[in-house]
């Protein structure tokens, strides 16, 4: 094993080990309605500015067009077939679409992880603190609402512990296969990156967050809290 990727594992402990406890957390002690639609919020906003703050000026900086159009329009069109396939599956009931949206952006989140520790040690950590603070939420998102539609405590568990290897998979995957990758390859991913997180932003996380009638004042604000803490983490290391 090389250094590098010993690195990577050392440090996606932290994302792992989180994922599986928001999924305890939900399973044991499953939130209210309130609670759920707050965390929601608040891990719509965390992974909105890890867009914003993170990917988006990549794309921006190097700018080449024709990656940036395959990235992103794989991206969309990945996730509308997820909502498609879990839609007709589903008869549009349940939360198969939005546990399958938050796999994907696990695994793009832990792919981000590795691909930053090539970059060096100072964004890696950055980076895997801000998103393991998403998946945190995520994890409690996701298993809140299984357990809001009556799923026993083993299969909350097993989906958060999946999740959680998506992570592991993911990191490996950038610190090892994506080492040495051409930069066009590295943009498709980001743009790819960049439509899936968005679709999970806006598609899943705010739409499970305004289903029913206890939304609030205070879980709107809590999207912008969470955006504020990665913009705060972001600019306290620079």
């Amino acid at each position: 094993m090389s250094e590098s990727l010993q690195t990577v594992l050392t440090y996606i402990l932290i994302p792992v080990v989180v994922t599986i406890i928001g999924g305890i957390i939900a399973a044991y002690r499953s939130p209210g309605g309130k609670t759920r639609i707050t965390v929601q919020h608040f891990a719509a906003g965390v992974v909105f500015a890890a867009v914003a703050i993170e990917l988006l000026p990549e794309l921006v900086t190097n700018m080449q067009l024709l990656p940036l159009i395959i990235g992103f329009s794989s991206g969309v069109a990945l996730m509308l077939v997820v909502r498609w396939g879990s839609e007709k599956f589903e008869g549009g009931q349940g939360s198969g679409s939005f546990v399958i949206a938050a796999g994907v952006d696990v695994f793009i989140d832990g792919l981000l992880m590795g691909v930053s520790f090539d970059v060096g040690i100072k964004e890696g950590i950055i980076i895997t603190v801000a998103l393991s603070i998403e998946l945190l939420f995520l994890a409690l998102s996701v298993s809140s609402n299984l357990a809001n539609e009556g799923k026993s405590k083993l299969r909350i568990i097993a989906t958060a512990i999946i999740l959680s290897l998506l992570v592991l998979v993911g990191a490996t995957l950038g610190g090892t296969l994506l080492e040495g990758i051409h930069r066009t390859g590295i943009d498709v991913i980001i743009a790819f990156a960049v439509a899936a997180l968005l679709y999970l932003v806006t598609e899943e996380l705010l739409v499970e967050a305004h289903r029913g009638e206890q939304d609030s004042a205070f879980s709107t604000t809590m999207f912008f809290v969470g955006f504020l803490i990665v913009i705060i983490l972001e600019t306290a290391t620079i």
